[in-house]
């Protein structure tokens, strides 16, 4: 159970992290990566209430915990995979915001699909993401 409570800070963290480096930066170049991150559109029935930004940046965390408890479950079932800690979660990061990135398309407030240099920072960001985890999971081995 500890190491579990562990694993979902682990998530907090990288969450956090992954946050404000968004929020950073939207603010320094326009791109609308941190609107994105927030976004819950195309969500249905929830996407019809405009909430206010904490409550979308704990939606975000709740996603971060559990992506990160993913992680630690992955490990539970494959020890072998703690020596790779830092490359699975940073792989297995980018290949969700690639899975995530389309969804872009289904709000009017977010990034164009088309947008390259949306595409290039929202996969940095959670490539960072990853690495974050996988460097706190290492820690804890």
């Amino acid at each position: 159970m500890k190491r579990t409570l562990w694993a979902a800070g682990y998530g907090l963290i990288g969450g956090l992290i992954l946050t404000f480096l968004f929020k950073w930066i939207e603010s320094a170049t326009g791109e609308k990566v941190y609107t994105f991150l927030l976004n819950v559109d195309y969500i249905p029935v929830v996407g019809d209430i405009a909430f206010q930004e904490w409550i979308e940046v704990l939606f975000h965390l709740v996603v971060s915990v559990s992506v990160a408890l993913g992680f630690y479950l992955m490990y539970r079932l494959r020890p072998s995979w703690e020596k790779r800690a830092i490359t699975i979660c940073t792989v297995g990061s980018v290949i969700i915001g690639i899975s995530l990135f389309p969804t872009t398309a289904l709000s009017d407030r977010t990034p164009e699909i088309t947008d390259g240099l949306s595409l290039l920072y929202w996969l940095l960001g959670h490539a960072i993401f990853g690495a974050v985890l996988g460097t706190l999971f290492r820690f804890e081995t």
